[in-house]
């Protein structure tokens, strides 16, 4: 009975901590930083930006928000980090390596990201 119970409970602590997300503390950083980049470039005139990198970081903003709510983080603090990068971004123009290697980063991080954010864009749905 003693067996069964610590096995039970060994089983039940692993799977917590799984389900609990795999995002490290950097990870979680930087992927938080990208997603603040990806709004505040969705947030660049049309006139200033071509419309498609406006609906791609509109769509890598919504994928991004949703992986990190997924993987355990607080929809509250998302929130606060984003207008913290927003306060911090808004009126910029197109930085075009940072956004670069956030696109490479996450690709690298998140293996279907590309994937699911092109599928994002090409629904219109974002």
């Amino acid at each position: 009975m003693k067996k069964i119970l610590l096995v039970t409970f060994i089983f039940l602590y692993f799977s917590n901590a799984i389900a609990a997300g795999h995002l490290s503390g950097k990870d979680k950083k930087a992927t938080l930083e990208c997603t603040g980049l990806y709004y505040a470039n969705s947030m660049i005139p049309q006139g200033t930006l071509e419309l498609d990198k406006i609906v791609y970081s509109i769509a890598a903003k919504k994928f991004l928000t949703s992986y990190l709510i997924k993987e355990g983080v607080k929809e509250d603090f998302i929130n606060k980090e984003l207008n913290k990068s927003i306060d911090e971004l808004y009126g910029k123009p197109y930085d075009k390596k940072k956004t670069g290697d956030c696109d490479k980063y996450i690709y690298k991080l998140i293996p279907e990201a590309k994937a699911e954010i092109d599928k994002l864009v090409k629904s219109g749905i974002y």
